[in-house]
């Protein structure tokens, strides 16, 4: 049986998202829940034939978190991007965050950590029924993600296998 070749990835943007204070749900069955409200941010493409993906993070979406271990949280966010050209963007993002357990705790308490020591990997969906931006939702996005106090920045790869 032949192999089939891993998918190549190509950059599409950089979001740097703001957030607002954690609002903590506390312990639950399945792990420490936490909703972390989502306030704006800005979308950078990269410019490609496809056209360069850049705008802002619309206010009102939200992370929710699931902290299932010392060491490990589950990611889930939603929320919307208006591109420069005015078509808006549905995005779901399934994530990942894992590390030392004193690192993890420094994140949830709201601290710089050197993301380095963080292993914070995304699969975002995007939906837009505008004309520039609709083929998006058939294909697979990889993102790699940073946290701040204040922000979460991900890089934003897509398939470009066809």
């Amino acid at each position: 049986m032949d192999a089939l070749a891993p998918p190549s990835l190509s950059p599409l943007c950089r979001l740097e998202v703001t957030v607002g204070p954690p609002v903590e749900l506390g312990r639950v069955a399945d792990g420490v829940r936490r909703i972390i409200p989502i306030t704006g941010g800005t979308v950078t493409g990269v410019e490609r034939a496809e056209g360069t993906l850049s705008g802002v993070v619309l206010p009102g979406g939200a992370d929710f978190q699931v902290l299932r271990s010392d060491t490990l949280t589950e990611l889930e966010a939603r929320y919307a991007v208006e591109t420069e050209d005015g078509e808006r963007i549905w995005v779901t993002n399934l994530g990942i965050r894992t590390g030392e357990a004193h690192d993890i705790a420094a994140l949830v308490r709201g601290e710089s950590v050197p993301h380095d020591r963080i292993y914070f990997r995304c699969t975002p969906r995007m939906q837009s029924g505008g004309p520039r931006w609709g083929w998006l939702a058939g294909r697979i996005l990889v993102g790699t993600g940073r946290r701040t106090p204040d922000a979460v920045h991900l890089d934003i790869s897509w398939s470009t296998d066809d």
